[in-house]
């Protein structure tokens, strides 16, 4: 696929006819990104390639937030993300620990996501933190969620088949925060104290809470909840 070199400016005016290469991203089954490439880019989670073929250029950088805002809220929160850009002619291949791989169209919105569930992006979207608040009353990960925006493709990842949840005004949605994953969208996000499963059956130890979106937009769940700091889900 081509795109019209008018979404990424280049030197001078350019031409009607002008285009550049753009990335593109296809499943191989479930557990594995193949991503072509023509001369562009794409950003992914450090050592999550697992093959390619043709001429790539790999090379380390920090994401998670760019700038000094985003090395300061990384600092603060442990909201690591460590990728790396890969550019070249070919295809490449990318996955981890077998999770599930979703992809999400973006087309100038802005995707939430925890770091540790995203696994690729176009070079051209831009990454950052934004805050989203406390999550009990203790602090831990997950103060600060990955953002990435622009116009493009981001491949997310989950423990299982991720369900896509759709968030309307007349219909909020309360969701774990070990099951959270990613979501866009015009939503309203809220922590608010609540019943887990595991308290109904009294496994709970701590403080149970719940992340609730309202608005409007797609929130992604895993059918899996990951370990969380900031009280017991």
């Amino acid at each position: 696929m081509w795109r019209i070199s008018a979404t990424r400016p280049c030197s001078g005016p350019p031409a009607a006819d002008t285009f550049v290469p753009v990335a593109q991203f296809r499943l191989q089954g479930s557990k594995v990104l193949a991503v072509d490439l023509t001369g562009d880019a794409v950003k992914a989670k450090n050592g999550a390639m697992v093959a390619y073929d043709g001429q790539m250029a790999f090379k380390k950088m920090t994401g998670g937030g760019e700038g000094l805002r985003g090395m300061v809220t990384r600092r603060l929160t442990g909201e690591q993300m460590t990728v790396m850009e890969v550019q070249g002619h070919g295809t490449c291949y990318f996955a981890d620990r077998a999770s599930e791989i979703n992809l999400v169209n973006l087309r100038g919105e802005k995707l939430h996501v925890e770091s540790s569930n995203l696994l690729c992006t176009d070079a051209g979207l831009r990454t950052g933190t934004t805050f989203t608040g406390l999550r009990g009353a203790t602090t831990g990960n997950g103060l600060f969620t990955t953002t990435v925006e622009g116009t493009g493709q981001a491949a997310i990842m989950s423990d299982g088949p991720a369900v896509v949840l759709r968030v309307s005004g007349q219909y909020p949605l309360s969701v774990d925060p070990g099951a959270y994953i990613a979501h866009t969208g015009n939503l309203q996000q809220s922590f608010q104290s609540g019943v887990t499963f595991r308290t109904l059956i009294g496994e709970g130890s701590g403080e149970a809470f719940q992340i609730r979106f309202e608005g409007e937009g797609l929130v992604y769940v895993q059918p899996s909840e990951r370990n969380t700091v900031g009280g017991d889900v």
